[in-house]
């Protein structure tokens, strides 16, 4: 009788086990939420966060580094086609230093565009939040700064649009 007893507790306990949410999902894809911090600014005095960006926007938010080429061609298409990208906040966001960041946004005038913002992730926080493997990195939120989708590397200007009619 008690091997009985033990046997289902024991099934019962599997089960409950294999029940429980899937933990090989990202933070990002299990709560669809904006990161939850501040990523530092080239200023190196002012922060980009949920709150400080535009409402009522959809959002492009792109995880890059200035010496990945992918991410290069990714932001010379983007400027390219920057009319389509008017109703739309452009994130970008990095991990090297300020100094890097800066000869970045010079080299490609990113301070000449008001829907587009780079700073850096001074917390190291993205890699886990979006199990960041392959950059560029895309992650496309919606006016309510709900996650839509996310995209490990480069994308077609045409498909970046589109997944913003999800």
């Amino acid at each position: 009788m008690k091997r009985i007893i033990v046997s289902i507790v024991s099934l019962i306990l599997v089960a409950s086990v294999f029940a429980q949410n899937d933990s090989t999902l990202s933070p990002s894809t299990r709560f669809k939420v904006f990161p939850p911090t501040n990523f530092l600014m080239s200023d190196s005095v002012t922060y980009l966060s949920k709150a400080t960006l535009p409402k009522n926007k959809q959002v492009l938010f792109m995880v890059f580094n200035p010496e990945c080429d992918h991410c290069q061609h990714e932001t010379e298409n983007i400027l390219k086609n920057i009319e389509a990208f008017k109703k739309i906040q452009i994130v970008m966001i990095t991990m090297v230093s300020i100094s890097e960041m800066k000869s970045f946004i010079e080299k490609y005038k990113l301070n000449q565009f008001n829907n587009i913002s780079v700073a850096k992730d001074i917390n190291y926080f993205l890699p886990t939040f979006f199990q960041i493997r392959n950059l560029p990195f895309l992650a496309f939120y919606d006016k309510k700064l709900k996650l839509i989708s996310e995209f490990s590397g480069s994308l077609p200007i045409e498909k970046i649009l589109k997944e913003f009619d999800k």
